[in-house]
């Protein structure tokens, strides 16, 4: 199989170099916007209007604003691509939304399998425990991410949303509140200091226990092996939207 990286001269850009290299994938061609004449192992270009290589798939881990140059390569030439940037504003959410009718292209804010997991077990926890458990989520991340909340805790609050039959606001903090939790409200929260890679945590406060759902990403490795894992999954795959839990339920065989 052969992928294009997008944001190839980035940190996760080469790591998703050294994963696709791993799993016996060629890296046809990279293309960044910061190109100079950089030696690389593979073919460059500083844009995807000069990447004539063919390949199988592409995998994104630029930047948002360079989404409306990447959709029109993409839906030129039909590359099912994996959109691993985050950050997207509603219209460019829009925008994927009707390129995807066009090509295949699989969007997560969470290329972990693990955290992709946990978000179906954050799902089979709120069916099962109902209204009679408090939920709050936690996430940590390095000094310098920029976001807040992270979109993953947005992706597990959106999996314990649909699980649940009833409305669960979103609550940021809670300074300035001169009252008790409402009833299926959800808390999230966000610590941001050091060198933390990422950290989520969905917490199930019932009477008189606690269930404890956490993720740690100890390394950004994993980012680059699950989006070339979703790369695999996606080459060949006629015109849609995919998500990682497509990918998580190809493992599970349901």
């Amino acid at each position: 199989m052969r992928i294009i990286i997008g944001g190839a001269l980035g940190r996760m850009g080469r790591e998703v170099a050294r994963a696709a290299l791993e799993a016996g994938m060629d890296v046809a061609c990279g293309v960044d916007i910061a190109y100079q004449g950089q030696p690389m192992d593979f073919p460059m270009v500083a844009a995807y209007a000069d990447c004539k290589a063919a390949a199988d798939v592409l995998v994104d881990f630029s930047r948002a604003d360079g989404l409306p140059a990447l959709l029109e390569y993409i839906t030129t030439t039909g590359l099912p691509s994996v959109l691993c940037t985050t950050g997207y504003t509603d219209a460019e959410v829009a925008a994927i939304h009707a390129a995807a009718a066009r090509v295949a292209i699989l969007r997560s804010a969470n290329m972990s399998l693990g955290i992709n997991v946990l978000q179906r077990l954050v799902a089979m926890a709120a069916r099962a425990l109902g209204t009679g458990y408090d939920v709050e989520i936690v996430e940590k991340h390095h000094r310098m991410k920029l976001d807040s909340p992270s979109g993953t805790a947005g992706m597990l609050y959106e999996a314990l949303q649909s699980a649940r039959e009833y409305d669960s606001p979103m609550v940021y903090g809670r300074k300035g509140r001169a009252e008790k939790r409402a009833i299926g409200e959800v808390g999230i929260h966000a610590v941001r200091g050091g060198t933390v890679t990422g950290e989520h945590e969905v917490g199930f406060y019932g009477n008189a226990e606690e269930i404890i759902l956490t993720h740690r990403a100890e390394s950004r490795a994993l980012f680059a092996e699950g989006a070339v894992r979703a790369a695999a999954f996606l080459a060949g795959k006629p015109a849609g939207l995919y998500t990682m839990q497509d990918v998580v339920t190809q493992v599970l065989g349901k």
